[in-house]
């Protein structure tokens, strides 16, 4: 069956749901993005306010990128060990970040935030691209509107799809995992 991956990221981890063809839940999950045991590196521009920034950073996010391409390999093969083809992954993007330098980040603590909150998603499609898969990266803000207009169907409508696919995979079927969801739908099309 043809798949789409939906990813919703968060400092350090991922929500992941992947749908199939005629709205089929074929798996959800919550995936780490950092190494085990390195709870730094879900927030590296926090942690690297107490050290040396810039080398601290690079660190980090190399082992992010390493970590997160490392996940994704696996969440593709195992949806082509189950037998379905992987058509696309769909991100679930923040809002775009200024060009601020990384000494302008670590100057105010939401920026801090902000950079933390583009960093995992953009990675994510980042791993995607880099595993040959087609990326669709999703403004988180206008979800809803793009999804309808591009599946043609009304909001309420997509909500009884989603909601369907909730009351069979059962708890947890929070935000994070609809609006994945909704994602991989957009992306298969």
């Amino acid at each position: 069956m043809k798949v789409a991956l939906g990813w919703k990221a968060h400092s350090g981890w991922a929500v992941l749901v992947v749908v199939g063809e005629g709205l089929v839940l074929v798996d959800r999950q919550r995936i780490t993005l950092v190494e085990e045991g390195a709870d730094w590196e879900k927030h590296p521009y926090h942690a690297a306010a107490h050290g040396e920034a810039d080398a601290l950073l690079k660190h980090a996010v190399d082992v992010v990128r390493r970590t997160t391409l490392q996940r994704m390999r696996e969440a593709l093969e195992h949806c082509r060990a189950e037998g379905h083809e992987p058509m696309a992954c769909a991100v679930l993007m923040p809002g775009a970040m200024p060009a601020w330098t990384t000494t302008e980040i670590l100057a105010v603590h939401i920026r801090m935030h902000k950079a933390e909150g583009v960093l995992f998603p953009q990675v994510l499609c980042e791993a995607a691209e880099a595993c040959g898969v087609p990326v669709v990266a999703i403004s988180e803000k206008s979800l809803e509107e793009e999804a309808c207009g591009r599946l043609g169907i009304s909001t309420a409508r997509m909500t009884q799809q989603i909601s369907a696919l909730g009351r069979g995979a059962g708890a947890p079927w929070g935000k994070d995992q609809r609006n994945a969801a909704v994602a991989a739908m957009v992306a298969l099309g």
